[in-house]
């Protein structure tokens, strides 16, 4: 069973707007350039076009990203060796403009949002907070489900509340960051679960740890999908709530509600790296068109994310080499983005200034 929320939100997820799409494309081929001269940002503009329903669909402004915060029981197991506190002080750093993606955001226009959704320690109030701690971090996931139903349900709803909250503030286009020490672990759980991939092809070196600590969290990893393989029978499609719960974070079940808001709300959402990655395979499982909400904004360095994407049918728009997450990677693909809306309605078409195409 889902609750009213998520189950309300999963059923107001549609596919794309078929005359919309077509609207889109003929437009393009009236625009002064050569057909397809644009690349990806002619089939993204026709998808977002597909998306809102509309031909140009609105521009992409403002943007909003939301961090979402969480540790993880599985830090016990010796799978990095950063001390779980770092999540909790990265947070203070978010706050206060001081990380990687407070600087990008401001370059690029974007708002930061940081939701506690998950944290083991306590965060004093602040501006840009957002409290909405369903528990103090996971479980570990190799002695029993890292979440409860109820508590991964509860987490996919803040991240549904969260969307909505943005949107409803105005937001066009949402962005998805991610904090917590141990998530990539989590991360590579959830991508070998729900592609039936080997752990050891999923899973890659996180803030770069060394080559014994990532045997290590192989091994964790295989450790943990057979404890709760049998939970969903060895098939995700059946229960992906059973999957997030078992091996997931937090703030994956909160990124997995996000996503479905937006994608319910039919604004576009940009994915972040690897643990962005996992969510959106959960929130796919969830509801297939949500997929059609999602933009993959970069090529993460981390092997499970090339896996997820694959999976999810999105091909990257960035190849940067990143492994921060934050929100990093969709912050620096947000004007691209933008982008593939605006010239939909600015570029003159060959018939407003006399032009004529190409035979």
């Amino acid at each position: 069973m889902t609750s009213e929320l998520l189950g309300l939100t999963i059923e107001s997820v549609r596919p794309l707007d078929g005359p919309a799409i077509e609207q889109a494309r003929e437009l393009q081929a009236r625009l002064t350039k050569p057909a397809g001269s644009l690349g990806a940002l002619e089939e993204l503009s026709e998808r977002l076009a597909g998306l809102a329903g509309s031909c140009p669909p609105p521009l992409l402004e403002p943007a909003e990203l939301a961090i979402f915060a969480g540790d993880h029981g599985v830090h016990a197991q010796g799978v990095t060796p950063w001390p779980q506190v770092v999540t909790a002080q990265m947070v203070g750093n978010f706050l206060a403009g001081g990380a990687a993606v407070n600087a990008l955001a401001r370059q690029t226009g974007v708002g930061v949002t940081v939701v506690d959704v998950g944290v083991a320690t306590d965060v004093p109030p602040a501006k840009g907070l957002i409290s909405a701690k369903v528990r103090a971090g996971t479980r570990d996931m190799t002695v029993e489900p890292a979440l409860t139903r109820a508590e991964t349900t509860a987490a996919l709803e803040v991240g549904i509340q969260i969307a909505h909250q943005l949107i409803d503030g105005g937001a066009r286009i949402l962005l998805t960051g991610d904090m917590g020490i141990a998530n990539t672990t989590a991360s590579a759980a959830l991508i070998a679960a729900f592609t039936g991939r080997e752990p050891g092809l999923v899973t890659g070196y996180g803030t770069g740890i060394d080559a014994p600590t990532h045997l290590r969290k192989v091994e964790v990893i295989g450790k943990a999908l057979s404890l709760h393989g049998h939970l969903w029978q060895n098939d995700p499609a059946r229960d992906p709530i059973a999957v997030l719960g078992a091996v997931g974070g937090l703030e994956h079940a909160a990124l997995a509600g996000y996503i479905l808001g937006a994608a319910s709300r039919r604004v576009p959402v940009i994915l972040d790296g690897v643990i962005a990655a996992a969510a959106a395979l959960a929130a796919a499982a969830l509801a297939p068109d949500s997929r059609d909400a999602m933009i993959a904004g970069h090529r993460s360095v981390e092997p499970g994310a090339d896996v997820a994407l694959t999976r999810l049918e999105l091909a990257p728009l960035l190849d940067l080499g990143l492994r921060l997450g934050e929100g990093t990677g969709a912050v620096l693909a947000y004007p691209v983005v933008a982008s593939a809306v605006r010239v939909l309605h600015e570029m003159a078409t060959f018939d407003s200034i006399d032009i004529a195409p190409a035979p």
